[in-house]
């Protein structure tokens, strides 16, 4: 899709906001950004006079599309709670456009959702990074898989403590992350040995995908809340010496000297919850500002639809409220995530060669009192908040104009 977008006060967060800027987006991308723009004959202009621009926010942690609003049991295969060991399971596999959240995701400004396995299981699955519109998941796929994700403390040793079977402790849990990543070493080792001799070698679609995490090609994506799961965490990756993303990290800020000098990224919260575990005791809106002042990189996430995906931008506005600089606050949104989660060369910023996912807010998104007003995605305006109704509309994505 081909438009300008102009006159608007334009924020990249990668670079310094414009005044009264443009944005141009040919064929689903960003072509330029700034106050001189040449604008091609042809090209749809959207004045945006008054409002704000930025790019489409990114969520880095939820469950959009694999637990979906209204649908109870039907709705729900965010964990497959059968197996502790589940990582040749695929997010991918589970998603629905049709999910009201997605709805919900654009009318908030998030275009772009990190969609996970949840945290059931010792080692929960693969994930995935989509647009948060379209009419199949595969053509709303940016990346799969993102990463694995994994999960220590209270919910795996509950699943299957109920069950009676291992684990039921958290030795159990990491004993059982320790032993699948040692099997993996082990698969690599022999796989490497059959394709030196020319021999047959039976796959492994479990170890495969933990091959990757232990060469390094994919990042492990750690669910853990207490400061001592969190110490674990670390210890886990650097015994197999895997790229570690910390996910809901509630207590990090315990230890936000530790991890900073090991320079292990966050992806922090639900932050609209309440203490309703033993390991969320420490939860606080002031939480990511001790991360971000120690160094730590730090993304928010509503780990939907524990905290509805269009409220990601209210919690950093908390979170800055109880002392994160405004600044990291729009950047734990946009490029952080963007840059933690692997996507920062389609998404996170306004600036050429990124995707055309724009937002044209009313005003500062920082300020609870604005509204997303148009969404694009790739170009193509997929959400208008009609002022006349008071309510948004998300354009039909099985409708095309050559219908």
């Amino acid at each position: 899709m081909n438009i300008a977008i102009t006159g608007g006060y334009v924020v990249p967060v990668d670079g310094e906001p414009v005044e009264g800027g443009t944005v141009l987006i040919q064929d689903g991308k960003i072509v330029a950004v700034g106050a001189d723009v040449d604008i091609p004959d042809g090209i749809e202009v959207v004045d945006a006079d008054g409002a704000w621009v930025l790019p489409g926010f990114v969520e880095a942690h939820g469950h959009i599309g694999v637990h979906e609003e209204a649908e109870g049991w039907a709705g729900q295969d965010t964990n497959e709670m059968t197996d502790p060991v589940g990582a040749r399971m695929r997010a991918l596999d589970a998603i629905n456009p049709a999910d009201l959240g997605f709805a919900d995701a654009l009318s908030g400004g998030v275009t772009t959702a990190v969609i996970k396995p949840g945290s059931g299981n010792p080692i929960g699955g693969q994930t995935v990074a989509v647009k948060c519109w379209g009419r199949t998941v595969d053509e709303m796929l940016i990346k799969e898989p993102v990463s694995v994700k994994s999960a220590l403390g209270e919910n795996p040793k509950r699943v299957y403590g109920e069950k009676n079977k291992l684990p039921s402790t958290r030795q159990g849990v990491a004993a059982v992350i320790r032993d699948e990543l040692t099997k993996a070493q082990d698969y690599l080792a022999k796989k490497a040995e059959a394709e030196k001799d020319g021999k047959a070698f039976e796959r492994n679609n479990t170890q495969e995908i933990l091959g990757k995490v232990l060469s390094g090609e994919l990042p492990w994506c750690q669910h853990a809340h207490r400061a001592d799961d969190i110490a674990t965490a670390i210890r886990l990756s650097e015994e197999f010496g895997y790229r570690l993303i910390l996910n809901h990290g509630t207590e990090g800020h315990l230890i936000a000297d530790l991890i900073a000098e090991k320079r292990i990224p966050v992806i922090i919260g639900p932050l609209f919850t309440a203490r309703s575990k033993v390991e969320l005791r420490n939860r606080g809106l002031r939480n990511p500002g001790i991360l971000a002042r120690a160094g730590v990189e730090l993304a928010i996430t509503t780990d939907h639809p524990v905290v509805p995906i269009h409220f990601l931008v209210h919690q950093a506005t908390l979170a800055v409220k109880e002392g994160l600089d405004s600044d990291t606050a729009l950047r734990s949104i946009t490029t952080n995530p963007a840059r933690i989660m692997g996507l920062d060369d389609r998404v996170g910023a306004l600036k050429p060669g990124l995707d055309g996912d724009v937002v044209i807010w009313s005003g500062d998104p920082l300020d609870v009192m604005s509204r997303a007003l148009h969404v694009y995605v790739q170009g193509r305006e997929v959400y208008t908040f009609d002022e006349r109704k008071g309510e948004g509309v998300v354009a039909d994505p099985f409708y095309r104009e050559s219908n």
